[in-house]
C-alpha cells in the first residue's frame, strides 16, 4: 500500500476570504461554519494567506496610545490590531501543501510552522481544499495488524528482499518493534525508515542487530551496496 495522499483526505468547497472581506465578516464566516480558520484568496483563487484564531486575537488585544521604538515584528503586531479587512488580518506568506503530499509531509509541515491547517494548492497556488490537524490524525487510526502486514510485506519483502520471518516485528497501539538481525549494517537505517513512513506508523522501536558493518568499507567494495545505498538517500 503507497503511503496515503493528502489529496484523498482534504475538504473541498473550502470557506474562504478574500483581501478586502470587512474583519466582522471573517468572524461571522468562523463562527457560521464552526472553524478555527480560513485562507484568503485573490480574484484568481491563489492562496495569498491565512487567517487563523491568533490572527484574530492579535486584532483583539490592539491598546490605545502611541509606542515608540517598536521592533520590526512589534509593529508588524500593532498593524495587524489596527486592521479593518482580511488582507490586514492574515499571515503571509501562506504554508500550503501539495494534494500529492504524503500524510507524512503534511503533517512535518504542520509541526515545524505550528499550525493547526493547510491550504492544498495546484501547480499555480490555486486553492483546490484544505486539510485540517484532525484529518491527518484518521490515518493513525490503522489497526495494528494491518500495519504488521505492511511491515513485512512492503519493507522485509519488497524493500530489502527478506523472509519475513528473519525479522520479528511487533506492533502495540500503532509502535512498531523491530527485532532480529540483519546481514549489513546499512540495511538498519532503511528498514527503521522505511516503516516509520508508512500510514499509522506513531514510532519505531529499534532493537536491530547486524552481522557485517559495511559501513567502513573500501570504495570499491562500497561498490557493491549500491541498492542500500541508493534506498538511503531516499529516506
Amino acid at each position: 500500500m503507497k503511503p496515503m495522499k493528502v489529496g484523498a483526505l482534504m475538504t473541498h468547497g473550502v470557506v474562504t476570504a478574500e483581501y478586502g472581506t470587512p474583519f466582522k465578516e471573517v468572524v461571522r464566516l468562523l463562527d457560521e461554519h464552526r472553524i478555527g480558520g480560513l485562507p484568503v484568496v485573490d480574484e484568481d483563487g491563489k492562496v495569498i494567506g491565512v487567517i487563523s484564531g491568533t490572527d484574530l486575537i492579535s486584532h483583539q488585544t490592539r491598546r490605545p496610545g502611541v509606542r515608540h521604538h517598536l521592533s520590526a515584528r512589534a509593529r508588524h503586531a500593532e498593524a495587524k490590531s489596527r486592521a479593518r479587512s482580511a488582507g490586514g488580518i492574515m499571515s503571509t506568506p501562506a504554508v500550503t501543501v501539495r494534494a500529492d503530499a504524503t500524510v507524512t509531509e503534511a503533517a512535518r509541515l504542520m509541526a515545524a510552522h505550528g499550525v493547526e491547517r493547510l491550504p492544498v494548492v495546484d501547480e499555480e497556488m490555486r486553492l483546490a481544499g484544505i486539510v485540517t490537524r484532525r484529518d491527518l490524525l484518521h490515518v493513525f487510526l490503522r489497526p495494528d495488524a494491518e500495519i504488521l502486514r505492511a511491515v513485512r510485506q512492503e519493507v522485509l519483502l519488497e524493500t530489502l528482499w527478506l523472509v519475513p520471518q528473519t525479522i520479528d516485528v511487533a506492533v502495540r497501539d500503532g509502535v512498531v518493534f523491530l527485532t532480529g538481525r540483519l546481514e549489513r549494517r546499512s540495511e538498519i537505517p532503511i528498514a527503521v525508515g522505511m516503516t516509520r513512513r508508512l500510514d499509522g506508523v506513531v514510532d519505531v522501536v529499534d532493537h536491530l542487530t547486524y552481522r557485517t558493518d559495511d559501513t567502513r568499507l573500501r570504495p570499491a567494495e562500497q561498490a557493491l551496496h549500491g541498492v542500500a545505498d541508493d534506498w538511503l538517500r531516499k529516506l
